[in-house]
């Protein structure tokens, strides 16, 4: 099963690599490992997208909530969020297809935010099947690179 945990961590050094260290040592591989200042600079949110069984990554949550400078530990997956990725895709198309991505990115709502003379670079955001969905929809064209941010996710509600 998959799991999506929000951690609120004091901003310091060496909390992401305990962290990060936690999952690995209990045998989980981080899918996605998101991680910024929240509202309050003294504090980073960590989401952490995980597969795995659910009585031993409830052990995982527990353990996170012994650690020190967490704050906070929420799973996601008892309630209703909101989770969004997002990608820089760069890719090569020749100016007279251009318009086929354009046309693309409008579908996708997708911006495009650099234009060379070979290549168009476009961000697109949003739950991840859409953007592996638009990805997957660029590949005839060349994807030269891809750059994501892993996913980000929030309770939704009061």
């Amino acid at each position: 099963m998959r799991h999506i945990i929000s951690t609120i961590v004091e901003n310091k050094p060496g909390v992401l690599a305990h962290i990060a260290g936690l999952f690995a040592g209990r045998g989980f591989n981080i899918d996605s490992l998101a991680v910024g200042e929240t509202e309050d600079p003294a504090r980073s949110r960590m989401t952490v997208v995980v597969r795995g069984d659910d009585s031993v990554l409830e052990q995982v949550r527990k353990q996170l909530g012994k650690i020190i400078d967490v704050i906070k530990v929420t799973d996601f997956s008892d309630v209703e969020f909101v989770e969004r990725d997002l990608a820089l895709v760069k890719v090569a198309v020749k100016p007279e297809r251009r318009r086929e991505i354009f046309e693309l990115c409008e579908v996708f709502r997708g911006k495009v935010v650099d234009i060379g003379a070979k290549q168009i670079t476009i961000e697109i955001s949003g739950p991840e099947k859409k953007v592996e969905a638009f990805i997957e929809l660029l590949k005839p064209y060349g994807i030269r690179e891809v750059v994501r941010t892993g996913r980000i996710a929030i309770a939704r509600g009061d």
